[in-house]
């Protein structure tokens, strides 16, 4: 072949390439987004605060069915807590019916939705809002024991 026998254009060939080419720069750009925001985050992917807002979501779903004794086991992470009730002796199962019972500042609490998250440190903190109220809970979730707590970090909900 010599060159000035170029083979014919296949109109249908340079489609797909060119369509194969948009589709991995826009996979590769998905990719170093997420993993740069993660790198600022220090917590690895841009979603990784969905695992997190998971536990808290089947915590409090707990809280509103008052199972208070399953909600208790997603607090601290631990399905056999009453084998050992002195481990959390410094939040007990009696204080913790009491901030989450229907005598909780909240009352019966019947609903909630998570309003912001963000991974802060070592974990997850994020605001809660409490059968519809203008102003979050914040609750917090540890990276390595996955336990709930209240955070001592509040974070900026915009209006």
């Amino acid at each position: 072949m010599t060159l000035l026998d170029a083979p014919t254009y296949d109109a249908a060939r340079a489609k797909r390439n060119r369509n194969l080419l948009i589709a991995a720069i826009a996979v590769i750009l998905l990719v170093a987004l997420t993993g740069f925001m993660g790198f600022f985050t220090g917590h690895g992917w841009f979603f990784n605060t969905l695992p997190a807002e998971h536990r808290v979501n089947k915590f409090l779903d707990a809280v509103e069915a008052k199972d208070f004794t399953k909600a208790y086991t997603l607090w601290n992470n631990d399905a056999d807590w009453q084998k050992h009730p002195e481990q959390y002796k410094l939040y007990g199962f009696d204080q913790f019916q009491k901030d989450w019972g229907p005598a909780s500042d909240y009352g019966v609490i019947r609903s909630h939705q998570i309003s912001i998250s963000k991974a802060v440190g070592n974990g997850i903190v994020m605001g809660v809002n409490i059968n519809g109220g203008k102003t979050p809970l914040f609750l917090r979730v540890d990276d390595k024991s996955k336990q709930i707590g209240f955070s001592p970090i509040e974070l900026y909900v915009g209006p």
